[in-house]
Formats: structure tokens, C-alpha cells, sequence
């Protein structure tokens, strides 16, 4: 028997504060962790905390939450049962979405609470991509298409998982310096073009 560690995260940036504040709700990214050391979290976000554009699967780790001045951050945890089998067909799919050209659905996320949703076909999100791995795991049924599934969503549909709910401390890596590179509103710019031109072609064809 394997575990996967789904984690709900109460993210420090500005993004997250609007979100709260518009869905008083106090988690607003979500991930996964393969061990319970929580260090590693795997996604479809950011890959440089002042650029939301440059987006799409990721490493995320400690220091990208409590980054700056923060020391820690909020997390939800829920402790998936996993058999061998299915272990490594999660396995699969994250390397499926690591190497296969996926974008970051921008347009899902952003209107995931108004309309709940949709799918682009080669892209994902944080919601959409741990929602796969959770259906994959066979440890519990979606009653809805896995791109329906809100953070909110998750939390309710795993509540018998829970395994822990606070705070996780900081703990830097060698990645930090990269992930924090500089504001530059030219660079900010170019990455909204590169992903929405190609993103918005895939939603007109349905084809990735």
C-alpha cells in the first residue's frame, strides 16, 4: 500500500487575497505530495512567483508559500490510500503531463467560480490535475467530470482522508533565488501573450 498526500494551500499572494476574500473560502491552490515529508508539491501553476502567465506543470516547494517575510503557511492534508497498481498509473500520468506539452488553463481557473469550470483540451490547473490524480487513485469516486471539481470541492469530497490541518514552516531550497527572479513588466507581458494565443487557439479547436 502507497499514500498520496493531497494538500490545500491558503497561498500568501495577492491573487489569493482577492480570491478569499471573493469566495470566503481560505484555500486557494491545491497540490500533491508523493511522500509525507511535504516537500515536494507537484501542480500546474506559476514557475516564477512574480509572473502568473509562465505557468503550467511545476515543483513547488516550502519557500514559494512562506516566501519574503513569511515563515510558514496554511495547509489542509488529506491522506490518499493507494495500491500498487494505481500508484503507478499516477506515476504515468504525472509524467504524462510533465513532458507532454500541457498549457495552464488560466480560463478554467479564473472562472471556476462563477461557472464551475471547463476543459481545454491539453491543458490543465492546479484543480483539474490533483483531481485526476485523486480519481486515479481509486481511493474515493468523482460524482462530476474532474474538471468541475473546485478546491472547495476537493476539500468536501476527501473530508474522511483528513490527516492534518495548520501550519507548515519554511524550509528553503536552491530553487528559491530562481523562483523569485525580479518584476519586469515587459517580461510580464510577453508570458500573457505566450500563453493565451495558444490557449485560446485550443479552446476555438478542441484539439490540443
Amino acid at each position: 500500500m502507497r499514500y498520496i498526500y493531497i494538500v490545500l494551500i491558503k497561498a500568501h499572494t495577492g491573487l489569493g487575497s482577492v480570491a478569499r476574500k471573493f469566495t470566503r473560502y481560505p484555500y486557494t491552490h491545491i497540490a500533491v505530495c508523493l511522500d509525507k515529508s511535504l516537500t515536494d508539491y507537484i501542480s500546474f501553476s506559476r514557475r516564477y512567483h512574480y509572473y502568473p502567465f509562465e505557468a503550467g506543470f511545476t515543483h513547488e516547494y516550502r519557500d514559494y508559500y512562506a516566501f519574503g517575510e513569511h515563515r510558514d503557511y496554511g495547509v489542509k492534508v488529506f491522506r490518499l490510500p493507494v495500491e500498487e497498481d494505481a500508484y503507478a498509473d499516477i506515476l504515468t500520468f504525472i509524467k504524462d503531463r510533465e513532458n507532454g506539452g500541457y498549457l495552464f488553463n488560466v480560463y478554467s481557473m479564473a472562472t471556476m467560480p462563477l461557472i464551475g469550470g471547463f476543459r481545454i483540451a491539453g491543458a490543465e490547473n492546479c484543480m483539474s490535475f490533483t483531481s485526476q490524480m485523486i480519481e486515479k487513485s481509486r481511493a474515493v469516486k468523482l460524482a462530476k467530470p474532474y474538471w468541475r471539481y473546485s478546491i472547495r470541492d476537493i476539500d468536501e469530497l476527501l473530508i474522511k482522508f483528513q490527516y492534518f490541518t495548520g501550519r507548515i514552516r519554511k524550509r528553503p531550497c536552491d530553487f528559491h533565488p530562481e523562483y523569485m527572479q525580479k518584476f519586469c513588466i515587459k517580461r510580464y507581458l510577453k508570458g500573457m501573450v505566450r500563453l493565451m494565443i495558444p490557449l485560446t487557439k485550443r479552446l476555438i479547436t478542441g484539439q490540443k
